[in-house]
């Protein structure tokens, strides 16, 4: 249920989302005797909308996320497998529909799980990604992107597709169940960088202590936020982001899926 409900949720929370369900309540309102309520309803949303085109908080939450888990700079000499979440790393619908490949906006993440995969080619791979839709549970990212880590030096016999997963928690707990880590195995956890805390927090949460390694980074870092401007597409979608993430993090939390809000590096 948590899955569902989570979804269910986003369609609500999710910034456009709410930005035109309350831009119609109070159309709608100025057609009742709430006519005051509609038009205060509808002032608040075009602040709201004004504030998120020119305001940079979407990139200044995401950076924030992104400065938690820094790029380790050394690394084990022995690293016995890695593991590398999708959530958008491909399209399966188009990838299925084109008889090939298509990226999605988290790519790196299997570029940089292939440049580790290089660097330790000993090194099991671990792929986790099933549907994270509810229309359309079937199209799993797993299911279609082995040809990718083929053509980038990963072969089928170091691939281990994982393709149950349907969020960060379960891609947590499903890829423990498919690599069987053994006691004192080094493993790398690769996923976007924003992404890198709440990840971290649900491995931790089902025992398994792995090496974070972030990567798709998309801001600058900290102190860097991007300046004012008017941009309400690009805008939306950054606030949209951050504020998904940081719900999450809160969800999480509350169900028990972390142990802390803020997972830490390991000391």
């Amino acid at each position: 249920m948590f899955f569902e409900a989570s979804k269910l949720l986003w369609l609500i929370l999710a910034p456009a989302n709410l930005l035109v369900l309350a831009l119609a309540v109070g159309a709608l309102l100025l057609w009742t005797r709430w006519k005051r309520a509609g038009r205060l309803l509808i002032a608040m949303t075009a602040l709201f909308a004004l504030f998120a085109s020119t305001v940079p908080a979407g990139p200044w939450m995401i950076g924030e996320l992104e400065e938690r888990f820094p790029v380790p700079h050394t690394l084990p000499e022995t690293v016995d497998g890695i593991v590398v979440l999708g959530g958008g790393a491909i399209v399966p619908a188009v990838s299925a529909a084109r008889g090939r490949v298509v990226v999605g906006a988290a790519a790196e993440r299997v570029f940089g799980a292939a440049e580790l995969a290089a660097r330790y080619p000993r090194a099991r791979v671990v792929f986790s990604a099933g549907s994270g839709s509810l229309l359309v549970p079937d199209e799993k990212e797993a299911d279609h992107i082995a040809p990718l880590f083929a053509k980038l030096g990963v072969t089928a016999g170091r691939l281990i597709l994982e393709n149950r997963a349907r969020n960060t928690y379960e891609n947590a707990r499903y890829s423990r169940e498919v690599a069987a880590p053994a006691a004192g195995e080094s493993w790398i956890l690769v996923t976007s960088a924003f992404h890198m805390q709440r990840a971290v927090g649900c491995f931790r949460a089902v025992g398994w202590e792995v090496i974070p390694y972030p990567v798709a980074h998309m801001t600058a870092g900290r102190g860097r936020t991007p300046p004012l401007g008017f941009n309400p597409q690009a805008g939306l979608r950054w606030l949209g982001l951050a504020v998904h993430e940081w719900l999450g993090l809160v969800a999480y939390r509350l169900a028990g899926r972390t142990d802390t809000l803020f997972p830490r590096p390991a000391p």
